[in-house]
């Protein structure tokens, strides 16, 4: 193909093909809570029976999490994507032609053990094929696939829901996960010398050519434990967003599933849009000068004002009908905006901070931990949403301002010294 012999035009192609395989992912990931009615009927299940399946799924995630870095710094973005993608799409038909609620809790499992993968194996992309000043650009026009999944899923899933059963619905997903897995392994390949030297050489901690830290080494670094923080304390408001806020649309708000079609999928597009724009800027302030992890702290700092919002969600429901459901999609538009901002560019940060042979391990050790976070949130969620909702919301509120001290305070360029330093 003559547009992948261009390497200018090759790493835009891996940009679009990566931001097609994560709104795969997250169409997979979306059909549970949106299909979730349904599919407490077909299994006899509660809230607590959601809340486990949704568990198994978050500390699966997080187990692999750290994992696929570790693959992916070994063996490469390439391969370990791939497969990746060929797991989570055997997980999603596998849902489909599950007959009890145990069946397909196991492929939910499944499905959070193969996720990962493309997540570890993005940053790495991105960094040693994009310069600093493209960086986060490109980093969040990956990510957005998630927003877009997030968009795209609601309408989707809400039609064919009406078409075919919701077995079918699974099985359809996954078959086009096997079709994007084939697309990836077509399109990508490492960068020539001449790129790989000009990104490499634009980070002061990948200055010393070769070195990178061991794994115990990694351990001491200030940056990995205050981004361990930072992701264990903001990244359930993000899971909030995608494992409940479409069933609270219809069990609290009153919305029917193809009501929650028209409207579900609105604060994910303005997150998925404001989170692009929200790292455009920061490499605007690049550009400009600015130390670039600096740039990336000042631009989350300041998203994180809408936090607060958060915690007036539950007193929308007194509102009169349609304008009760208005104010949370207003309420919950802003606060996607503010989430995908820290998501998008918190591994930025990691990739300003950390030589690029560690770059997939620490966010795959960090984004476990926001895992954890976001299992053990979910489970105060399932237990408490009914009966203390407005304390839930009151926490909530509240983690992203928590996340900027842990910012400003615990993330720094890591130079490996010798004794935690491994060479090429």
């Amino acid at each position: 193909m003559n547009l992948l012999n261009n390497p200018e035009k090759r790493k835009w192609m891996i940009v679009v093909t990566i931001f097609i395989a994560i709104i795969c992912n997250y169409l997979d990931r979306q059909l549970l809570s949106i299909l979730k009615p349904t599919i407490k009927a077909a299994f006899e299940m509660n809230d607590d029976g959601y809340a486990f399946i949704v568990n198994i799924f978050l500390i699966c995630y997080a187990v692999m999490y750290p994992i696929s870095g570790i693959l992916v710094d070994r063996f490469g973005p390439k391969k370990v994507m791939f497969l990746g993608i060929l797991a989570w799409s055997a997980a999603c038909i596998g849902g489909g032609l599950s007959t009890n609620m145990e069946q397909f809790a196991f492929f939910r499992g499944l499905l959070g053990l193969a996720e990962p993968t493309i997540f570890a194996g993005q940053i790495v992309a991105v960094t040693v094929w994009f310069e600093k000043r493209q960086r986060a650009t490109a980093n969040s026009l990956c990510t957005a696939g998630g927003s877009i999944g997030t968009v795209v899923a609601p309408i989707v899933i809400a039609w064919l829901s009406t078409i075919f059963p919701w077995n079918d619905v699974f099985v359809l997903a996954g078959a086009i996960g096997i079709l994007i897995a084939i697309v990836w392994m077509a399109v990508y390949a490492d960068p020539p010398k001449e790129i790989l030297d000009v990104t490499l050489s634009e980070s002061a901690a990948n200055r010393h050519h070769g070195k990178a830290f061991t794994w115990g080494g990694l351990w001491k670094t200030r940056t990995l434990w205050g981004v361990l923080l930072i992701r264990f304390v903001s990244d359930p408001v993000w899971y909030f967003c995608l494992f409940w806020l479409p069933g609270y649309l219809q069990e609290d708000s009153g919305l029917t599933l193809i009501q929650v079609g028209w409207v579900g999928w609105i604060p994910f597009l303005f997150g998925a849009v404001g989170g692009v724009l929200t790292s455009a800027w920061s490499d605007k302030m690049v550009r400009r000068g600015m130390d670039p992890l600096r740039a990336r702290k000042r631009m989350m700092t300041l998203v994180a004002v809408a936090a607060p919002l958060c915690i007036f969600t539950p007193y929308f429901n007194a509102l009169p009908p349609y304008w009760n459901v208005a104010a949370i999609i207003a309420s919950f538009s802003l606060i996607a905006i503010m989430c995908l901002s820290w998501l998008y560019t918190i591994c930025v940060v990691i990739a300003e901070a950390f030589p690029v042979r560690n770059v997939a391990s620490v966010v795959g050790i960090t984004a476990g931990f926001g895992a954890v976070g976001g299992a053990i949130f979910n489970y105060y969620v399932g237990q408490l949403l009914s009966t203390m909702g407005p304390s839930l919301f009151l926490v909530m509120g509240v983690l992203h301002w928590i996340a900027v001290v842990i910012l400003w305070k615990m993330t720094r360029p890591e130079i490996p010294q010798e004794k935690q330093a491994v060479q090429k």
